[in-house]
């Protein structure tokens, strides 16, 4: 029992406590942003060469290890931007372009990136990649899409989310869902019109998974997974159409007649 005269420990003291979770916190924060720094530059690499390989795929091609994605990217891949107009931007880099922050502006005020891959980098345009960003049931969706050099038609396509319903809305993420894309065309009768995905998939009958191969700006749905499609047909009707000029001024210097 302490005596009446005893002075107070001032380690049992609630100021003691409160400081020392104080200290503590400015410690653990302070560590968490070192670290933060530290890993940064991987972080960023990691992140460059996902989208490499998220290029490459969506093109069809294929590769084993990022290693490969890169020296893939660098033979075959041309990278520049192009405005709303379709007129290509020299003096912007599409390495210092934020797709998010582009998505946020008028779709007329967006600095458009594109992915020119050819059998060698500078020869004729085998396929043209354009990234795409919207937002789904819950969060941000993404992805890239791939045209073939006469520019009508979808060679392939490589989507990813945030946080759409695993099984359902996250569906997009998978081959099964983006190979419907494929061959679809994005013209019709002289007008764009990107690819839509219907409500549900649809089963037997005439409007089957086959059925819709013979549609060409049409895709079967997913089953509880309608606002995602949505979401997944406005990002892809909004930034196509962005792009709409830029395709049309190919198609014109490669003497493409539209349907």
């Amino acid at each position: 029992m302490s005596q009446p005269n005893e002075k107070p420990n001032f380690r049992q003291s609630n100021v003691y406590v409160v400081m020392y979770s104080v200290i503590l916190t400015v410690l653990c924060g302070l560590l968490l942003a070192i670290a933060a720094l530290g890993l940064k530059p991987a972080q960023d690499a990691n992140i460059e060469m996902e989208k490499k390989q998220n290029i490459l795929s969506a093109a069809g091609i294929k590769t084993a290890t990022r290693e490969e994605a890169a020296k893939l990217y660098e033979e075959k891949v041309s990278a520049y931007a192009v405005d709303f107009k379709g007129q290509k931007l020299d003096k912007v880099s599409v390495g210092s372009l934020d797709l998010v922050a582009e998505w946020k502006k008028k779709p007329e005020e967006r600095k458009l990136p594109v992915y020119e891959i050819s059998n060698k980098k500078g020869e004729k345009a085998d396929f043209f990649v354009v990234p795409v960003y919207g937002f789904g049931l819950w969060n941000e969706i993404w992805g890239y899409v791939a045209l073939k050099g006469d520019v009508t038609t979808i060679n392939g396509v490589k989507f990813d989310h945030k946080g759409e319903t695993p099984g359902l809305g996250a569906r997009i993420a998978t081959s099964e869902i983006q190979d419907r894309y494929v061959g679809k065309k994005i013209f019709k009768d002289s007008k764009l019109t990107p690819t839509f995905m219907e409500k549900g998939e649809q089963g037997g009958g005439s409007r089957s998974i086959e059925a819709f191969k013979t549609i060409e700006n049409k895709v079967d749905g997913m089953s509880g997974a309608t606002i995602t499609g949505v979401g997944l047909s406005a990002m892809l009707e909004d930034y196509l159409k962005c792009y709409e000029s830029f395709f049309k001024s190919k198609l014109a210097n490669n003497k493409v007649a539209l349907n």
